[in-house]
């Protein structure tokens, strides 16, 4: 059915499931059925061996108690026990959505049900842009139920009369933060793989337009580089999940927390 609804129907097409969308499915079933089994496991099953996690666990574990400790309490206060769960939430959602959008799975299912299904779903500006709406949504209700008018204050940092040009600043600043979280993490997964694609498009450039036998060394080196960046993309699909949560925190917190970078200040001035 073709709908005309501006920038949500670009192409006046609504659509209601895609190969990009099954991997958002497919990357919440993984973790509703791995993250309750991986955190039951314990060292042993006596008193105290039933509070050490083990495995999985604790490694899962670890990451959350780092993103409380070193990220969400700098950042909210006494307000990230609050928020630290969508921190926890976000960042092992937008790293399964990486790392599978890393696998062969478009090729795989291309080859036995005749369907691409795959890809990377944070490679779609929409699924960014979405993830980092609802962090829009948290900082704008988060502000305003925690801090009242000193939130809606802060949007005028100036003299009454400032305001005709202070306010629009300071609302256009607040939108892009929550742009720039959307397109850093969506430019980061989509070079990679167009990157990929390249030096996969010269391993039969170089075989067919070269020769088997001369094109060889090139194809060879084309795949040393193609398995030099998939193991680059794999630190780069941790290292920006870890990035859109602590930026999460960090603007959340801006919001909820506002004394706190002045209290940071005070103390800086007295040293």
């Amino acid at each position: 059915h073709k709908f005309d609804l501006g920038l949500l129907t670009p192409e006046g097409v609504v659509t209601v499931l895609s190969d990009q969308i099954l991997m958002i499915i497919l990357a919440g079933l993984i973790l509703c059925i791995v993250m309750p089994w991986a955190v039951r496991q314990r060292r042993s099953g006596d008193e105290i061996g039933g509070l050490v996690a083990t495995g999985l666990g604790n490694m899962i574990e670890m990451v959350c108690e780092y993103f409380r400790k070193e990220v969400a309490e700098p950042a909210m206060g006494k307000y990230a026990d609050k928020y630290v769960k969508y921190v926890w939430s976000v960042f092992f959602f937008v790293l399964t959505m990486n790392l599978l959008g890393l696998l062969p799975i478009q090729t795989l299912s291309k080859k036995l049900v005749g369907m691409s299904l795959g890809g990377t779903a944070t490679g779609n500006i929409w699924v960014t842009g979405t993830l980092a709406l609802l962090t829009l949504l948290l900082m704008v209700i988060g502000g305003l139920r925690y801090q009242g008018g000193t939130y809606l204050a802060h949007f005028n940092p100036g003299p009454v009369w400032m305001a005709p040009i202070l306010v629009p600043i300071e609302i256009i600043s607040t939108l892009a933060r929550t742009v720039a979280l959307a397109i850093r993490l969506f430019v980061a997964m989509l070079a990679g793989h167009i990157l990929l694609a390249v030096l996969f498009s010269l391993i039969f450039l170089a075989l067919d337009g070269l020769g088997n036998v001369a094109g060889m060394p090139l194809a060879l080196l084309a795949v040393v580089a193609s398995v030099a960046i998939n193991l680059l993309e794999i630190f780069v699909a941790s290292l920006q999940a870890f990035i859109f949560a602590y930026l999460t925190a960090l603007f959340i917190g801006m919001s909820v927390n506002l004394h706190h970078d002045d209290h940071h200040d005070e103390a800086v001035a007295g040293h």
